[in-house]
């Protein structure tokens, strides 16, 4: 596949997003095709943002506030944003009239003429995916690294994919953050990276996916479809903290034309861990798959020392927002899952008030509760979970853990600060998506910052 395919083709793109999803796909087809139709359930209005992007863009109808099925039955390539289910009724009445359903992440893969390297995972994947580009991008120059230059991908804010297609040539190297939805994708036309990493296994979008195994079976495509060579070995990465994925490890090892690495964090040499400016056990669980690939590749040691201290977390994820009162407040909105709070809590050996809660994916909390209960000082909630969080801390004897509703992120904040006492932690990990309180957990965590430092600003 490439950019003549589409030539002369009407191409439909199903999902804009509130927050872009669909505007790589759109500003794509709107070059190559000779007619595009974007489709939304949602409204212009709500989509302000994204249709912002698409402004200088040709040859672009807009569908919005709902789906037309005659747009389904007549347009040549339908690309589906990942978040679309895809037993959605439109997409099967697409493939009754013999149309192309794709998504960017297919059209990616088919025309990057890169090797590409790829983080999955259920906690920790945005953190490990610029993390590998980081320590790839200090091999640049070295004599015997053999890549031109490092482009980095994701749901981290960094340029779309499609856009910058036509930049990337065949001497350089993609690292890519991959989700779920995203391998489902993938997994239907066979492609899969040179390179795979996942950084653990614990139940997420399970309103999707159903259930903890299906989950894991998206996952696992990423290593059960990659090709193998044995004159260029595939490479495998599995954490060996999580027993999920090191009896993946066992599991492919011994396959011809495959490399495969087990990473543990007790493996990282102190010189290394001194350097490592992140928090906690988690991130070194990160940091050991990302070295594993710089190695592999053959950046040295030196390089590695230089570029660690210069690593910074990325937005939203245990990001320190300010002290105030000797008191240090973080923003962790990415932590969408009960697994990432618990990574969370354990990064800090401080008093920890969590504000919590959110948008209901159907994840049990039980373990989280627990978790809660013996090592939170204060959990304050918001959103539709805060009741079943509150039954899960309840639930456990004898706790002292302090336990308060809050209507909105401002009166979450503002009851933290009166419970926080110098030397204490709050953090703002919620366990959940943002979707029943704000567009995105990038909205959220932006909140959480302005209400920080605005308490910043008064004293």
């Amino acid at each position: 596949m490439d950019k003549k395919f589409f030539k002369d083709k009407t191409v439909l793109v199903m999902g804009l997003g509130r927050f872009g999803g669909g505007v790589d796909a759109a500003r794509f087809a709107s070059k190559a095709a000779a007619k595009t139709i974007v489709t939304d359930m949602a409204t212009a209005e709500e989509l302000g943002k994204a249709l912002a992007e698409l402004n200088n863009c040709p040859n672009i109808i807009y569908h919005l506030g709902g789906h037309k099925a005659e747009d389904f039955e007549t347009a040549d390539i339908i690309i589906v944003n990942p978040a679309v289910n895809p037993n959605n009724q439109l997409l099967k009445l697409a493939a009754q009239h013999g149309r192309l359903v794709t998504s960017q992440i297919n059209i990616f893969f088919e025309m990057c003429p890169a090797p590409i390297v790829a983080i999955t995972g259920a906690n920790g994947k945005s953190t490990t995916t610029a993390l590998t580009a980081h320590l790839l991008r200090a091999g640049l120059g070295q004599k015997d690294f053999s890549f031109t230059n490092v482009w980095l991908g994701g749901n981290i804010g960094n340029e779309p994919l499609l856009t910058i297609i036509d930049q990337i040539k065949a001497t350089d190297v993609v690292v890519l953050e991959l989700s779920s939805f995203q391998l489902e994708h993938l997994a239907q036309i066979k492609k899969m990276p040179h390179v795979s990493l996942i950084t653990n296994l614990t139940p997420n979008h399970l309103d999707r996916h159903g259930t903890f195994e299906a989950y894991c079976a998206a996952k696992e495509n990423m290593f059960s479809l990659q090709t193998l060579d044995k004159e260029n070995p595939t490479v495998s990465v599995f954490n060996g903290d999580d027993p999920i994925t090191t009896k993946w490890f066992n599991k492919y090892k011994n396959d011809s034309g495959r490399i495969c690495y087990l990473t543990k964090s007790d493996d990282i040499i102190e010189t290394f861990r001194k350097v490592f400016p992140l928090p906690g056990k988690a991130n070194l669980e990160n940091l050991a798959g990302a070295m594993a690939i710089a190695k592999h590749f053959k950046v040295n040691d030196e390089r590695l020392l230089e570029a660690l201290p210069k690593f910074k977390s990325l937005p939203h994820r245990l990001e320190l927002v300010a002290t105030i009162n000797d008191v240090r407040y973080y923003n962790d909105s990415i932590a969408t899952t009960p697994q990432s709070v618990m990574v969370a809590l354990d990064a800090f050996s401080q008093p920890k008030i969590i504000i919590a809660g959110g948008y209901d994916k159907h994840i049990p909390f039980d373990e989280l509760g627990e978790q809660m209960a013996q090592k939170a000082k204060a959990v304050i909630l918001i959103g539709q979970t805060a009741d079943k969080i509150s039954d899960a801390i309840r639930a456990v004897p004898k706790t002292n853990t302090i336990i308060e509703m809050a209507d909105s992120m401002a009166d979450a904040v503002a009851d933290a600060a009166k419970l926080a006492e110098p030397g204490d932690v709050v953090l703002m990990s919620p366990a959940c998506a943002s979707y029943d309180m704000f567009e995105n957990f990038q909205q959220r965590g932006q909140i959480f910052r302005d209400l920080v430092h605005s308490m910043e600003q008064k004293t």
